[in-house]
């Protein structure tokens, strides 16, 4: 059974989905930019039989608020206050693309909320040298200005996340989306040799992992979380 909520965290109203019984131990999926809750329509379905499963639509997306200003550090900061929402001392964390280096920053600043981590297809954040395509036509499921501000983080990334990384105590898997995948994978590896202990997987699925190659994703999750 789902059930789609919301709360105010730092002045913005997200809205998230919940799946699972109350007393199962918590995972919080993460999306990528341009994305929402839904995307992870699958793993949450494949999750909550044994897992309380919470995915929230980041701020600039999906149903949330669209409140024109965007960081990293930000959505970071709504994860932790989230987590309070909650009452959520300490949780399992998937994210992906955009999302992932969300969670990544949660787990250098906040080692002690985060049990484990699976961060899917997800550079090293490296700076990017990106080119920011033109606004397409009509509406959107997002806010352009999300993209505009966190495009521009990605081409001038804090150096205090790379250095960061070496901070991350919770035990993580790297999945690659391998030779599909529009990222370079030499960075998917370099985030994975700077994360202590962390484990790299390789499916050849593309940039969307758990959408292209939805069974292998699922396998790979539920093996590391059950360990």
């Amino acid at each position: 059974m789902t059930d789609l909520r919301s709360a105010v965290v730092n002045r913005v109203r997200l809205v998230y989905e919940v799946a699972g019984d109350a007393g199962a131990p918590p995972v919080l999926l993460l999306h990528g930019r341009g994305s929402d809750h839904t995307t992870w329509a699958g793993v949450i379905e494949h999750l909550a039989g044994s897992w309380r499963v919470y995915a929230p639509d980041a701020r600039g997306h999906g149903a949330s608020d669209w409140p024109r200003v965007y960081s990293l550090e930000l959505m970071r900061d709504d994860v932790v206050a989230l987590l309070d929402h909650l009452e959520l001392p300490r949780v399992t964390i998937v994210g992906h693309s955009m999302g992932g280096m969300v969670a990544f920053l949660v787990a250098q600043d906040h080692p002690g909320r985060v049990e484990r981590m699976v961060l899917e297809d997800v550079p090293a954040p490296h700076p990017a040298r990106l080119s920011l395509p033109g606004r397409p036509d009509g509406e959107l499921p997002f806010d352009w200005a999300m993209v505009e501000q966190t495009a521009h983080q990605r081409n001038h990334p804090d150096p205090a996340w790379l250095d960061g990384l070496a901070k991350v105590t919770a035990p993580t898997l790297v999945i690659a989306g391998g030779a599909p995948s529009h990222l370079p994978q030499d960075q998917v590896a370099d985030l994975a040799r700077r994360i202590p202990g962390a484990r790299l997987m390789t499916i050849e699925a593309g940039h969307e992992v758990h959408a292209t190659r939805p069974a292998e994703f699922n396998d790979a999750l539920t093996a590391f979380l059950g360990r």
